[in-house]
């Protein structure tokens, strides 16, 4: 089992940038697929970038160019670095442990407990 806590979310306004940090402990971290799934209210998880046990990355299209996903294994940390934020960025970002990249958000070993990022216009 692998536990997971999130942070650095705040409120930032349109064009700025945050970077949340994703701690793990328990299982050996550097054989998870990490990834990270934001949810506004009222919407499903969804997916918006992993990184693998190579450092391998995959990034949704709307955030490409704009959120960069990194891992420190020998911190037990993954990054989220999220650059030219927007509006619709607003939601709750969880950080998700996982054996394959394409299985996020749908089929996930662990969930950290969110941390809530607003982006105001």
């Amino acid at each position: 089992q692998v536990q997971l806590v999130e942070s650095g979310g705040g409120l930032v306004q349109a064009v700025g940038s945050l970077r949340l940090s994703c701690v793990a402990s328990g299982r050996t971290f550097s054989n998870n697929v990490m990834g990270w799934c934001p949810q506004a209210p009222g919407k499903e998880r969804e997916f918006v970038a992993a990184i693998d046990w190579s450092s391998r990355t995959r990034y949704a299209d709307s955030v490409k160019g704009r959120f960069t996903i990194s891992r420190t294994n020998a911190k037990n940390t993954v990054y989220l670095q999220m650059n030219s934020l927007k509006p619709e960025d607003t939601a709750a970002y969880y950080c998700a442990a996982a054996y394959f990249v394409t299985t996020i958000p749908n089929d996930v070993n662990n969930w950290g407990q969110g941390t809530q990022v607003t982006v105001s216009s």
